[in-house]
């Protein structure tokens, strides 16, 4: 499986375990396989949700920021990757 760079994480919500994703390049949506990483650690997992300004929507783009709730800690600055076939 292949791995392109989408963009980073921006903010992360500790209480509600949600992550603020930044798409710099392509897009992001519902049903997408994405890796979080950082220097040491990294983890998969599908986007059950999207939502801008709490607002659920189906996908985002280039430019774009989107909250969506993850499987484990993530922080400001690791990089996300979309998983493709």
């Amino acid at each position: 499986m292949a791995e392109q760079l989408i963009g980073q994480v921006t903010h992360y919500f500790n209480k509600i375990g949600v992550a603020v994703v930044l798409v710099a390049k392509g897009e992001l949506a519902v049903g997408d396989m994405i890796k979080f990483k950082n220097a040491d650690q990294e983890f998969q997992q599908i986007v059950g949700s999207l939502e801008v300004d709490k607002q659920p929507v189906g996908k985002i783009g280039e430019g774009e920021e989107a909250g969506l709730k993850v499987d484990e800690l993530v922080k400001q600055g690791w990089q996300v990757y979309k998983v493709v076939e």
